[in-house]
């Protein structure tokens, strides 16, 4: 039982107390950014919503657009690439209306948006609506202003296609390793005439020299379609296939990961269908026996340090998630990888202070 005088001491300290007081120095800070006027913070309902409840820098036509941002949040709304059921051209728009998201991540320690300036800078701008291949032509432009303005970009698909692109973009002066959670490997050919598909973006950047596969882990891959991947194993990387992740446990595949990919520039790339669908029915090509969403945040959350130059959240289609669970998802590990990215070791002088 609480003694009277505990009791007196929280009603002193509390009982006049705002909501937005916050008395640890620690989460004081993090209040200190969302509250206004003592109790006072933006409703998470009203206004234009924007990626993870960011800052929105409007008219973005090329990186030219793009000043004071040290990590971009960039819609990617293309799926031309899909093989089964399209929709994930509507997963940035899906992501933009998921409330109360962050702003404080407890396990990483982070807020993200007090320690770096973060904006969502609209969709990648595409010529065309119909032509695969010129969309990848524009997403590769567009990623490569960003690159060479020494911008980072966190992106949403569309499908799994446009990682290629951006692969092409930031790994142009040297070859990035990879940690990539999917359902699939994504490393199979080109079919029906056409090199840009979402089953084949990691072959794809190997092969044009973006993407270091002796430095890549693909965890979670399971399904029926494992006759198409040899070419993870012939090139080097590590396939973890998702009935073994529970055997060996989060903590050992960390290690693994970590392993995987050392110290170098890393991208980190996310399929929603990595997701058992029992959790994330909203995606294109659902694969039953997958990972669970507390799997990869523990995983995720394992990985700080490593340098992160970008990652993406792909394959969201929310015409298939009744209950929003899968974009729901999908911005949590969105949130994560923020807080990743800004933990990531930068050298000296490129982190842009927060400006937003």
């Amino acid at each position: 039982m609480i003694s009277p005088e505990r009791l007196k001491y929280l009603r002193e300290k509390y009982a006049e107390a705002a909501g937005g007081d916050v008395f640890d120095p620690k989460f004081g800070r993090v209040a200190a950014a969302q509250f206004q006027g003592g109790d006072r913070r933006k409703w998470p309902f009203s206004g234009v919503p924007t990626l993870l409840n960011s800052p929105y820098l409007p008219g973005v036509r090329n990186a030219d657009d793009v000043h004071g941002v040290d990590i971009a949040l960039v819609g990617v709304p293309m799926d031309l690439g899909v093989t089964n059921r399209s929709g994930a051209r509507f997963g940035p728009r899906a992501l933009r209306t998921v409330e109360r998201i962050g702003p404080y991540e407890h396990v990483l320690d982070c807020t993200p948006f007090a320690d770096a300036s973060i904006a969502d800078i609209g969709d990648v701008p595409m010529q065309s609506r119909f032509d695969l291949a010129q969309c990848h032509q524009d997403i590769e432009q567009f990623y490569t202003g960003l690159a060479d303005r020494g911008i980072r970009p966190l992106s949403v698909g569309g499908d799994h296609s446009i990682t290629a692109s951006i692969l092409k973009a930031l790994g142009r002066e040297r070859p990035v390793g990879l940690i990539h959670i999917d359902a699939h490997c994504d490393t199979a050919g080109p079919y029906e005439n056409t090199k840009f598909q979402h089953g084949g973006p990691f072959r794809l950047a190997v092969l044009q020299g973006s993407l270091d596969p002796t430095r890549t882990i693909q965890i979670g891959i399971r399904g029926g379609a494992e006759y198409l991947w040899e070419f993870s194993h012939e090139s080097g990387m590590v396939v973890v296939h998702a009935e073994k992740v529970a055997a060996m446990g989060i903590p050992a595949l960390i290690q693994m990961a970590r392993e995987a990919v050392g110290d170098g520039p890393t991208y980190l790339s996310f399929d929603i269908d990595s997701i058992d669908p029992g959790f994330a029915p909203g995606t294109g090509t659902p694969e039953v026996g997958g990972l669970t969403p507390r799997e990869v945040l523990e995983f995720l959350r394992g990985l700080k340090g490593l340098d992160f130059v970008g990652g993406d959240v792909v394959e969201v289609a929310p015409q298939y998630d009744t209950t929003t669970n899968t974009a729901q998802i999908g911005a949590q590990v969105l949130f994560t990888i923020l807080c990743l990215m800004v933990q990531s070791p930068r050298p000296e002088g490129t982190r842009t202070p927060a400006q937003f």
